[in-house]
């Protein structure tokens, strides 16, 4: 079934006015509109202080739940509503009805097969269904898969853990992840930290995507800053910034990490736990999805005089950030953090300043300056030239490009 014939099936009142998809989360403004919380959030989170459907100016932008139309959806996805012949027969057949598969999941006398069965079967429907998908949030999946994954890592059993992550990977884009209470419960910490560090290559990505959509959502930001302060986690993403060999890994440890960092509180013991090499070495890899954000991750710890003392200390650094300067990008975003981190640790140190010299930063700044780089870029760039001036003259390349480039 193609996307519009999914949506034509779903009745007019329990689709979201932004996204047109079946309501996960109706919530309702003052206006009296209800939305998909997720959708709402994102257009206040864009700087809309409006109605999106009647453009009326809000003078707060709170909401609350629609537990009624909630729980109408509930009732239409359980009586199979929407989902097309494939949909229903997984509703209403005694074999793979929802409800035996969740029985299956939660009782205590299932086999380990049996729950292996049902948890592949919730897989194929959270990731082939989009109705099925918010049938099995409705229905109270996402929390209870989250107690499986922790009930099977006190076993050790990743064949198990594995197809667990999966689900919970597929369902925890379109849940609220301001339910996971269960996070925070000592035993939960324990296990997240048992399988960072003893988990398979499968497991640990899994967990770094997972812990990626926990720390840089708006709504766990309590759960951020819980996992900012154990050293365990912390260590174990770093670790993982250096792994090479496990590079969807690496990519999503450092989009953990930069999501931890976004919250001031956790940066001290980001750097402590050695996020700014971690970074780094990142940094250096051949390809990186998300040099962006450990960019911008970096220049946010260059902000404290340990993150400071680190870069320094690290022999590689000064020489990846000035290759960072001047990157082809549509805006250089990258570029005004890698320059805005050069300038941090160059001023008050004629070392450091000599040692982006040698490697080559000035003719990179003049690069970016001829480019069409961001306003923000260029001021940043403009600023480290202005504090290198004095070297110049040690550099007849950077002064014959100069005089071109007036």
């Amino acid at each position: 079934m193609s996307r519009t014939e999914k949506q034509m099936s779903i009745p007019h009142l329990f689709r979201c006015p932004i996204s047109l998809d079946l309501f996960t989360d109706p919530v309702t403004l003052s206006t009296g509109q209800t939305y998909d919380r997720p959708w709402i959030e994102k257009w206040f989170a864009d700087g809309n202080l409006t109605c999106p459907v009647t453009m009326q100016r809000l003078q707060e932008t709170s909401f609350v739940p629609n537990h009624t139309l909630r729980h109408l959806i509930g009732q239409w996805l359980v009586t199979g509503g929407g989902g097309g012949n494939s949909h229903r027969r997984l509703i209403h057949n005694d074999e793979l009805s929802l409800a035996k598969l969740k029985q299956n999941l939660q009782s205590s006398s299932s086999t380990r097969g049996a729950k292996l069965e049902a948890l592949r079967k919730v897989r194929v429907l959270s990731v082939e269904s989009d109705i099925g998908q918010t049938c099995l949030i409705q229905l109270g999946f996402f929390p209870l898969l989250l107690e499986l994954l922790f009930q099977a890592s006190q076993i050790a059993d990743f064949e198990l853990i594995e197809v667990v992550l999966e689900c919970i990977l597929s369902l925890s884009s379109s849940t609220q992840l301001d339910s996971l209470d269960l996070l925070k419960k000592s035993s939960s910490l324990h296990s997240l930290m048992f399988l960072l560090d003893k988990g398979n290559k499968k497991i640990k990505t899994s967990l770094c995507h997972f812990l990626a959509a926990i720390t840089t959502s708006p709504v766990t930001l309590e759960l951020s800053l819980v996992l900012g302060q154990m050293p365990q986690v912390l260590r174990a993403l770093v670790s993982l910034t250096y792994d090479k060999s496990n590079r969807q890994a690496s990519e999503a440890a450092v989009r953990a990490i930069a999501g931890i960092c976004s919250l001031e509180g956790n940066r001290s013991n980001a750097i402590r736990e050695g996020a700014v090499d971690g970074i780094i070495s990142y940094l250096s890899g051949p390809t990186r999805k998300n040099e962006l954000q450990a960019l911008a991750t970096l220049e946010l710890l260059l902000g404290l005089e340990d993150g400071k003392r680190a870069l320094v200390k690290n022999p590689i650094s000064i020489q990846v950030l000035v290759k960072m300067v001047f990157m082809v990008s549509s805006d250089h975003e990258g570029s005004e953090h890698a320059v805005g981190s050069l300038f941090t640790v160059c001023c008050g140190s004629k070392k450091v300043m000599m040692k982006a010299v040698d490697a080559g930063v000035l003719m990179q700044l003049l690069l970016l300056m001829q480019s069409q780089c961001s306003s923000k870029a260029k001021a940043k760039a403009r600023a480290l030239l202005k504090l290198l001036r004095c070297m110049w003259a040690e550099d007849p390349e950077v002064i014959t490009f100069s005089k071109k480039s007036d």
